[in-house]
């Protein structure tokens, strides 16, 4: 008890109050201020004026142990190298700081831990850091959200093509968390049933850029544009129509456009594809000039266009 009270009057004597005594009993620590379904929410106010850079002007470092899933922030006051759990709010690593103990050692003393330095956004987790006054006190104030358990929700709805997986979901999640691993399936989707599935997946984190709408429209323009659509919904040609009748600049106009891989079937279009390939070939050996020609014949070796060239040449020969 004495020296407890000794404590105090050296502290008051000091010029601190006991205001100041209680702030710095608050910061400096990891709390949890949110947890929810998906997504956990931490917060922290470190005191900023003590703190010396780590490397290259760096104040802050973040790192992350895999084996104990835990994502922490190293500071460097005087001194020491302290590390700072948010996964494990309370969890500190401290560690002696001089001339013989650098950042090198640090380094070192961390790895052999389990912890090595990374980016949040690798980890699945997102970190803000901003300058604040606690309590008069100035802060870094850093919060910092956990997405891991919805992250992994939205790889395997993208993994497996299915968004049935995410379909009650209603926490979105961060683009940077995700976008990667969406455009690496998207690239190895082969079927519409695949890209239609990716295609509501991506809606739902507005990972495309959808396009600019327009303000909202006149009555009048309204009735106009239900008019116009219905009259292009009766003369649009059908599948068939491409098929059997469209010429070559029309058909592999079609094929380039969203309206294709909206309505065909994986099947049809495939179908229509070949036809395609069929027609563009018929015009390159009827229209093309006998440079194409003979740079088509260097890459399909096809006798057609050997055929094709002689006589071209033959052409040029006798009109000289």
């Amino acid at each position: 008890m004495k020296k407890i009270l000794l404590f105090l009057l050296i502290f008051f004597l000091s010029g601190c109050s006991l205001n100041t005594l209680l702030v710095m009993g608050e910061i400096n620590k990891v709390r949890l201020v949110q947890n929810t379904s998906y997504v956990k929410h931490y917060r922290a106010y470190f005191q900023r004026t003590h703190l010396r850079s780590i490397r290259h002007g760096k104040k802050h470092l973040y790192f992350y142990n895999r084996r104990k899933r835990d994502f922490a922030i190293l500071l460097h006051p005087k001194n020491s190298y302290i590390l700072y759990s948010f996964s494990h709010p309370g969890n500190v690593v401290r560690i002696r700081s001089d001339r013989k103990h650098g950042y090198s050692y640090m380094l070192r003393t961390l790895r052999h831990k389990g912890y090595r330095p990374t980016s949040p956004h690798t980890v699945g987790y997102t970190a803000h850091l901003s300058l604040r006054r606690y309590k008069k006190v100035k802060t870094y104030r850093v919060d910092v959200r956990d997405y891991r358990r919805l992250q992994q929700l939205y790889k395997k709805a993208i993994r497996t093509y299915n968004p049935k997986v995410i379909q009650n979901v209603r926490t979105k999640l961060p683009k940077v968390l995700i976008y990667s691993y969406y455009k690496k399936y998207k690239a190895r989707a082969t079927t519409w049933e695949q890209f239609r599935a990716l295609k509501i997946i991506a809606d739902k984190l507005s990972l495309e850029k959808s396009a600019t709408l327009k303000e909202k429209p006149t009555e009048e323009e309204s009735e106009e544009t239900v008019t116009v659509a219905k009259k292009e919904e009766n003369t649009k040609p059908d599948y068939h129509y491409y098929l059997k009748k469209a010429h070559y600049n029309e058909l592999n106009h079609y094929l380039s456009t969203p309206e294709a891989k909206r309505t065909l079937s994986y099947a049809q279009y495939n179908t229509l594809q070949k036809r395609n390939n069929h027609l563009k070939e018929k015009k390159l050996l009827e229209e093309g000039s006998l440079e194409e020609l003979i740079t088509a014949y260097k890459k399909n070796k096809n006798p057609k266009y050997k055929a094709k060239i002689m006589q071209r040449i033959k052409t040029i020969q006798e009109k000289q």
